[in-house]
């Protein structure tokens, strides 16, 4: 709020009924910059070379858990590496017990199919039933 302010006019000053924008200026570039630099946080670094699959797509969750098989059998959850063995355990922490969480599966082209589906029997053992498996999208063959 400001005042102008006139000679002679004695002991009343007039309001100036004007909006100062510069403060929500200053908040909204802080804004634009802090999402700036936390969106490329949120993505998944692990290079995998995943097959080609014609499936329509469904629309990703908010926050959603992968679980990556790479050539050397090495898993890892996000971005953490992860033992076979620890990976039920490790999943429990990350859903929060939570068993109904869909898990979404992806292995290089190279891995071969059994060691999938002992990952698999893994995940049903530790009691995630619920697999979506990731691949790339392609233009569907006629």
């Amino acid at each position: 709020m400001g005042l102008h302010l006139k000679e002679g006019a004695g002991d009343e000053l007039a309001e100036n009924h004007e909006i100062n924008v510069t403060p929500f200026i200053d908040v909204m570039l802080v804004l634009l910059i802090i999402f700036m630099v936390a969106a490329p946080l949120a993505t998944v670094d692990i290079k995998v070379d995943l097959p080609a699959s014609t499936a329509k797509p469904e629309p990703r969750p908010e926050k959603p858990l992968f679980l990556s098989v790479k050539t050397d059998k090495s898993l890892y959850i996000g971005d953490n590496a992860v033992k076979k063995e620890q990976l039920g355990q490790y999943l429990d922490e990350k859903t929060k017990g939570k068993k109904d969480t869909t898990i979404f599966f992806q292995a290089d082209k190279g891995v071969d199919y059994g060691d999938l589906m002992e990952v698999m029997n893994t995940l049903r053992a530790a009691g995630y039933l619920k697999v979506g498996l990731v691949g790339l999208e392609t233009a569907a063959k006629k």
